[in-house]
């Protein structure tokens, strides 16, 4: 089960989300309270070991902008987290090694999810970012994809419940695992990452759920491909 930590600001925060265990974290350039300076970021990205898969997530920047962030930040992958075109997806993921494209569950564009260049498709709450649950049962009329993560009001009560429901390929979390807006709390983090575990060994279990479990352990990204 792929884990992306979002909402990282501080290099302790990052370094104790991979020692749980975290498959990525993503450091915010749109409004937000978690909010991030390019500088601060790249000096973070500096410490942390190598091969970790580091998201810059972007609202509606030109791609111009999204590749110059990534670029001084030496990040590995965007999150597009607006209302992004395809087109404008491609120009960016021409730059990139990894491309999650983000949408609100509720988005008119999510009937273009598929023409995206992206790498997973991540569907939040209607106000992305805003830590809010939404109906899972949703999700039953999305476009079909092996890459879907799940955002969205995620803590460490309902996690397991969640991934027991929609079986994604991943879970992103940023607020529910928070001691307050952009600090991680690390008791909660280590509980998450404990109900992410607990329910993918059931999913394993299950001898009907073994097909997906197969689609889950496809490998994202070949960081040896890098050099």
């Amino acid at each position: 089960m792929f884990v992306k930590i979002c909402g990282i600001t501080n290099e302790s925060d990052a370094l104790f989300a991979l020692a749980m265990g975290a498959d990525a974290l993503g450091f915010v350039f749109a409004p937000s309270p978690r909010q991030v300076a390019i500088g601060a970021v790249a000096e973070i990205n500096r410490r942390l070991p190598g091969g970790t898969l580091t998201v810059g997530v972007f609202r509606d920047s030109l791609p111009e902008r999204v590749i110059e962030v990534v670029t001084q930040a030496g990040l590995k992958g965007v999150q597009l987290h607006g209302s992004e075109l395809p087109e404008d997806a491609l120009r960016i993921r021409q730059h990139v090694h990894f491309l999650i494209k983000a949408f609100g569950v509720d988005s008119r564009l999510l009937v273009r999810a598929l023409e995206y260049p992206a790498d997973a498709l991540l569907v939040d709450s209607p106000r992305p970012g805003s830590g809010e649950v939404f109906d899972w049962e949703a999700l039953r009329q999305l476009p079909s994809s092996d890459r879907l993560i799940l955002a969205g009001g995620l803590t460490p009560e309902n996690v397991g419940e969640a991934i027991r429901q929609v079986r994604p390929f991943g879970v992103d979390v940023s607020s529910g695992i928070e001691s307050s807006p952009g600090h991680k709390d690390p008791r909660k983090l280590r509980a998450f990452m404990q109900a992410v575990r607990e329910a993918e060994q059931s999913l394993t279990e299950n001898s009907e759920a073994e097909p997906a479990q197969d689609q889950l352990q496809t490998p994202l990204y070949n960081w040896q491909e890098e050099e």
